[in-house]
C-alpha cells in the first residue's frame, strides 16, 4: 500500500498557512475551505486523512476540511469560450478542437478559514 507522503506534506503546509493567516488571539479553527483542481496531483481522500494528522496539537485540531473539487476547463480558440472537460482528452466538448489552453484545474488553494472569535467569547 502506498503511503500518502505527498498529501501529508501538503496538509502540513496548509496547516502552517492557516496558522499564519489567523488573527491574534484565535485559539480554535472550526473549518478550512480549499479548492482542489483535477490536475493538482492530489488524492482527496489521502489529503483528508493527512489533514487530521497534521492538525494534531494545533488550533486546527478537530476542524473540518471542506474541499471543492474543480474540473479541468480549457479555452477553445474555435468557439472562443471556456469549456469544462468531461475527460482528459483536451478537446472542446462542443466542436472537438484540441486545446492546451488550461484555464482551470491546477488549483490547490486555501479559500477560507472559519474560527471562533476571541472577542465575541470575552463579551
Amino acid at each position: 500500500m502506498e503511503r500518502p507522503v505527498h498529501e501529508l506534506s501538503i496538509a502540513h503546509s496548509l496547516v502552517s498557512l492557516v496558522q499564519q493567516q489567523l488573527p491574534e488571539g484565535v485559539t480554535r479553527v472550526t473549518a478550512v475551505d480549499m479548492r482542489l483542481g483535477a490536475l493538482a496531483g492530489v488524492v482527496r481522500g489521502a489529503l483528508e486523512f493527512c489533514y487530521g494528522i497534521a492538525t494534531e496539537g494545533t488550533p486546527l485540531q478537530g476542524s473540518t476540511l471542506r474541499i471543492v473539487e474543480l474540473p479541468v476547463v480549457i479555452h477553445c480558440p474555435e468557439c472562443r469560450a471556456d469549456r469544462p472537460l468531461e475527460g482528459l482528452a483536451f478537446r472542446c466538448p462542443v466542436c472537438g478542437r484540441v486545446s492546451g489552453d488550461i484555464r482551470q484545474g491546477r488549483e490547490l488553494d486555501l479559500a477560507s478559514i472559519e474560527y471562533d472569535d476571541p472577542e465575541a467569547a470575552s463579551a
